[in-house]
């Protein structure tokens, strides 16, 4: 049993004994819905276990949701959420106001690259914090304005991460990648998954039912499982598909909109925003678990889909290459050729009927090794190497 350790870490002890203090900063947290927010929510309570306070510091809006301002102070679960006001784009949200949280720190961990990365290392004279950050796939996830980025890349991320102690790549393709510009101060701790939260939910018997679950992003190509879908159905009508996940820069209509021009209208669901007990309902009917990314970070919905007991089907983008290298449970197909994706599911629909596929519970006992327990441990590992703040 992995059991989690109480006691105060040593290197960050504060000198009046309070436990020290991390402050996460992060343009997106609770209740907006992503890989991103998953990990540092799971992060900060295996913080808060291990004898860390906790506070997380973002933008007060959903960017995916616009409405009312969130509120300013929150307790989420036990962590304490600061969210203050932003300007500019979604993808690089302009908040000066960051700098008034960071007095009391003991250690600031920055969440993936974007104007908090490049302000705090930039403005460290004025808030003399030890910092780290993780970097969650850089933003390299679309080919959009792909000179435009490694032009950003090589001048402005090389010189914002001289300002970091530690840059923690949470996949190998990261890893290569941030090791171009901080390869002595570049570590890897490829991110955990919540393997509890839809253990062992899928169904008992084999279904001829699909679920892909994750942001509506263009580089998910739901477009493509849609597609996919026509085939499929044409096979056997059996086949149905569950798109979860929240609105990003497509919207439920855009994708009911795809869904109603492929007449697939009984065959793709949409649930949009739903809760997890909606979402387990959904996995409880479904054998397979299907995306067609083109980039990921890691994979984490990959391997919450695992911990179901779903069998994975996956786009060879790189994270997804690097784990089927580790499971063979995991399918990877192409799917930007619709037909030869609809065969593939029907193949592992066969091999799930005559019991040569991989088990539900093989599939899960495998997924239990990205536990958040033993990733957490390794974050602290990284923390326990960072110098403490200077004392007044």
């Amino acid at each position: 049993m992995n059991m989690i350790s109480t006691a105060t870490p040593q290197a960050l002890r504060r000198t009046n004994g309070t436990a020290p203090l991390i402050v996460h900063v992060t343009r997106q947290f609770a209740p907006s819905r992503g890989g991103l927010e998953d990990v540092i929510g799971n992060l900060c309570r295996q913080l808060l276990k291990r004898g860390f306070r906790v506070r997380v510091v973002t933008c007060n809006s959903v960017f995916a949701e616009p409405g009312p301002l969130l509120p300013a102070h929150e307790i989420v679960d036990g962590i304490e959420v600061v969210r203050i006001p932003w300007s500019g784009s979604t993808r690089y949200p302009i908040a000066p106001q960051v700098f008034r949280h960071l007095a009391d720190a003991d250690l600031i961990h920055v969440h993936a690259i974007d104007f908090f990365f490049d302000a705090l290392s930039w403005g460290r004279l004025l808030h003399r914090r030890p910092m780290v950050a993780t970097t969650h796939g850089g933003f390299f996830h679309t080919q959009k304005y792909a000179a435009l980025k490694k032009i950003w890349f090589r001048t402005v991320t090389r010189a914002s991460a001289l300002g970091y102690r530690r840059l923690v790549c949470c996949s190998q393709s990261d890893a290569a990648l941030f090791s171009q510009i901080a390869a002595e101060r570049t570590v890897t701790i490829e991110n955990g998954a919540n393997t509890e939260k839809f253990a062992g939910r899928a169904s008992p018997a084999p279904a001829r039912h699909i679920v892909t679950i994750g942001r509506f992003s263009v580089n998910k190509r739901l477009d493509r499982l849609i597609a996919m879908m026509r085939p499929l159905v044409q096979s056997n009508p059996e086949w149905h598909l569950d798109i979860i996940g929240a609105p990003s820069d497509l919207s439920a209509t855009d994708l009911e909109r795809q869904i109603v021009q492929a007449g697939l209208s009984q065959h793709v669901s949409i649930h949009a925003g739903v809760a997890d007990a909606t979402i387990a309902e959904r996995i409880g009917k479904a054998s397979f678990f299907a995306s067609a990314s083109e980039y990921e970070g890691f994979g984490v919905v990959a391997i919450e889909a695992m911990s179901a007991g779903l069998v994975p089907l996956l786009h060879p983008n790189d994270a997804y290459r690097n784990l089927a290298g580790r499971h063979d449970c995991i399918r990877l197909v192409d799917f930007s050729e619709a037909d030869g994706a609809a065969h593939a599911f029907e193949d592992a629909y066969r091999h799930a009927l005559d019991g040569t596929g991989a088990s539900g519970k093989r599939i899960v006992a495998e997924a239990a090794t990205y536990s958040w327990h033993s990733v957490a441990d390794r974050y602290v590992d990284v923390y326990e190497t960072v110098p403490a703040k200077p004392r007044p």
